[in-house]
């Protein structure tokens, strides 16, 4: 049963590095499309923007909520539903959805890592400070320029892309101003971010943060996320607002669907 457990296990570990793993068939939303070609990342990049529906009657400037896996057949349509469902209800303000599609997803996602074990499910990776590079330097500036936009920014993510959204809010903390992350994949890089969790957060910067993160029954997942909460417990600064999410119910397929409301109404509320 053992055996079992750890095969499966690693399958979703492997299907994360590639893609999603499962399809669903969100209504894909009214929303623009554009091609940054980045000299970050080498190659050219597709982004999908969703706008709240005052954005077209009003001169308003509105908040940006970043989403790597942000393409029209990954959690673009999905996410963008929601902030629509969740903006009618009145239970957020309105935002810009900006979805990044995948390309290379291992590759984007992860930082370097000393695990060997690592390179049997991301074989490409180290490619997370270019993506983070890309996207302060080159597609920031891009949906300023486009966009009627405010400075608050955001960023969203489940699996590898909430692994990247830890890994931001830990060592470039600066780059955004409130991070979601469901399960993210902190085993990576044998667990670095979490065991490293108390001494980063001395670090963090004099400034405003909000973090929401999430763990499901996932026992390499959750052991890490619950070593996280435990360190912030003790040594969260006074200008981090933050919250953690147990799910103990939720598998990893499913956490990110089952908390994303919460997690929205929660972090985009002022």
């Amino acid at each position: 049963m053992k055996k079992i457990i750890i095969i499966l296990t690693t399958m979703v570990f492997f299907l994360g590095c590639k893609d999603k793993g499962v399809t669903y068939n969100d209504p894909i939303p009214e929303h623009d499309s554009l091609i940054i070609t980045s000299k970050y990342v080498n190659e050219d990049r597709v982004i999908n923007v969703w706008t709240p529906p005052s954005y077209k009657t009003s001169s308003e400037h509105f908040p940006v909520l970043y989403m790597p896996d942000g393409g029209i057949k990954e959690d673009f349509p999905h996410i963008a539903n929601t902030l629509s469902k969740l903006l009618e209800e009145n239970k957020i303000p309105a935002f810009i959805l900006v979805g990044i599609e995948n390309t290379e997803r291992g590759r984007d996602l992860t930082g370097s890592s000393e695990a060997e074990d690592d390179k049997q499910y991301c074989p490409i990776t180290d490619g997370a400070k270019d993506f983070r590079a890309f996207i302060a330097e080159e597609l920031m500036p891009e949906i300023n320029k486009k966009y009627r936009t405010q400075p608050k920014k955001g960023i969203i993510g489940e699996s590898l892309a909430g692994l990247f959204v830890m890994e931001t809010f830990f060592t470039a903390p600066e780059t955004f101003d409130f991070y979601i992350a469901m399960d993210p994949s902190l085993w990576w890089n044998n667990n670095y971010l979490a065991s490293s969790a108390d001494t980063l957060l001395t670090k963090l910067p004099e400034k405003d943060l909000k973090l929401w993160f999430a763990g499901s029954s996932v026992e390499d997942i959750s052991q890490y996320t619950k070593l996280v909460d435990k360190a912030l417990q003790k040594n969260a600064p006074a200008n981090l607002t933050w919250k953690y999410s147990d799910e103990p119910n939720e598998q990893h397929n499913t956490i990110f669907r089952a908390t994303k409301e919460k997690a929205l109404i929660w972090t985009l509320n002022n």
